[in-house]
């Protein structure tokens, strides 16, 4: 139990590495919690600092997702009596939960999309690129960055259901990768309540290709 409990807690804290906050402070000179939407995530980054400083943002969010789940496929590795897809689930959803509520930010993050995105390429690549893929369709077709994230997390669960191979740790039954995608679906839905607020009433802001 103390092993599960140990990963849960470092993936927590490396999900709480606010990248979009360190990089704007270094890159602009200021929070980026302090302009646009308020949120620390890749998003606002791309609209208060800039394209360089948003892929730099985007890569490191991502990574933390990645290094999490390696470390917890070390744990399993070292303590080999553990349920490894357990610890990897684990993993992923705290490491998320760091992302939006960071301790060291004074627990006010981002949305957790690319560092989920990190998560689904390392617990199943094919299941994380299709996601990826429809995410990023219909971003381009409605210009919203929320519609293609929360429409990816609502395909999470329904994929899992249909794909039974390629999971970075094997399961007999899927249950346990359905409750996992069932609540990063769920983090994602509460990260983007005010989202779905405005895409309800037509306000929800756009994102612009032609800059």
């Amino acid at each position: 139990m103390a092993t599960y409990i140990i990963v849960a807690i470092i993936a927590y804290l490396i999900g709480s590495i606010s990248f979009s906050v360190i990089i704007s402070k270094k890159m602009a000179g200021f929070d980026v919690r302090e302009k646009g939407s308020g949120n620390a995530g890749t998003t606002n980054v791309l609209r208060s600092v800039g394209k360089k400083a948003a892929i730099i943002t985007l890569i490191c969010d991502v990574l933390k997702g990645v290094v999490a789940i390696l470390l917890a496929l070390l744990a399993g590795v070292i303590f080999k009596d553990l349920d490894k897809a357990l610890l990897v689930q684990l993993a992923g959803v705290f490491v998320i939960i760091g992302h939006t509520f960071p301790i060291f930010f004074k627990f006010k993050g981002g949305k957790g999309i690319a560092t989920s995105l990190g998560v689904l390429l390392m617990i199943n690549w094919q299941i994380g690129l299709i996601c990826l893929v429809f995410a990023l369709l219909l971003m381009a077709l409605t210009r919203m960055v929320s519609v293609g994230s929360i429409a990816a997390a609502v395909l999470f669960p329904v994929l899992v259901i249909f794909i039974n191979q390629n999971y970075i740790v094997a399961e007999s039954s899927n249950l346990s990768y359905l409750i996992f995608s069932v609540i990063i679906a769920l983090l994602v839905f509460f990260n983007h309540r005010a989202n779905l607020k405005r895409i309800a009433t037509g306000t929800e802001n756009k994102i612009s290709f032609k800059k």
